[in-house]
């Protein structure tokens, strides 16, 4: 059978939420693939991920890792790994049900039907679709957008969205070994790299659920990350070429 979706998951401490959301993306109508990637989770996340895969041992994988490397550097060495095995659409989804994975059948019919190469999944492309978020939290979300937009031209509502189908041939012509930034930065800057690589990119409007089992991994240095990075992006960009 043709390899075509891998769903990839970053794990750190997530015992609370892998078995359910591993299940519900295995019992979907379209056929996903999974790839956890676990960085040393010591709640038992991969010994979890491994009694499953004897259910699963075709579409379930498990890279594991030693230590908490940052959300970036894992979804990287996802991306490597799922153009190895050769899948055409590449996941990115968190493990907390933030992500609904149901939209996941929406994002791949975005790329595979209407033949978009990115398609994210959007809180804000028709208003504001979160739910369980301070409002705080909410409106830096919203407006670090807007900022985003007006620094790197993109016209992305939500450009720090971490829910995203990325066709296989976005991922190899990005230099992924180049990507600078680890954080919600890491997400920007991905989007920026297929914008400027003129890839064409839609956004699937999705409601975003704040997690209710775990801990958040979202700080305040990761938003500064964001803000800072996009300038350095932005200026970086005028020094380099994007043929494909």
């Amino acid at each position: 059978m043709p390899k075509e979706n891998l769903v990839i998951i970053p794990t750190y401490n997530e015992i609370e939420n892998i078995e359910a959301i591993i299940r519900k993306v295995m019992h979907l109508d379209e056929r996903f693939d999974v790839l956890i990637i676990d960085d040393g989770s010591p709640d038992g996340t991969a010994l979890k991920v491994k009694e499953i895969q004897e259910e699963y041992p075709n579409e379930l994988h498990l890279i594991e890792r030693s230590g908490k490397l940052g959300l970036g550097t894992a979804y990287i060495h996802g991306f490597k790994w799922a153009i190895e095995q050769g899948y055409e659409f590449i996941y990115e989804m968190d493990a907390d049900f933030s992500h609904n994975p149901e939209d996941l059948i929406r994002l791949y019919k975005a790329c595979k039907i209407d033949g978009f190469d990115v398609a994210v999944g959007s809180r804000y492309i028709k208003g504001v679709n979160v739910v369980n978020w301070p409002m705080g939290r909410v409106l830096m979300s919203y407006f670090a957008g807007v900022y985003v937009r007006f620094i790197t031209g993109m016209k992305i509502m939500d450009p720090t969205a971490g829910f995203i189908c990325y066709r296989r041939e976005v991922l190899k012509t990005i230099p992924l070994d180049k990507i600078v930034f680890v954080g919600y930065a890491f997400q920007i800057e991905m989007k920026f790299n297929a914008f400027l690589y003129k890839f064409t990119i839609t956004e699937v409007p999705i409601i975003f659920t704040d997690r209710t089992k775990g801990v958040s991994k979202m700080s305040t240095k990761i938003f500064r990350e964001a803000v800072f990075g996009v300038v350095m992006m932005k200026i970086w960009s005028w020094f380099k070429s994007f043929k494909r």
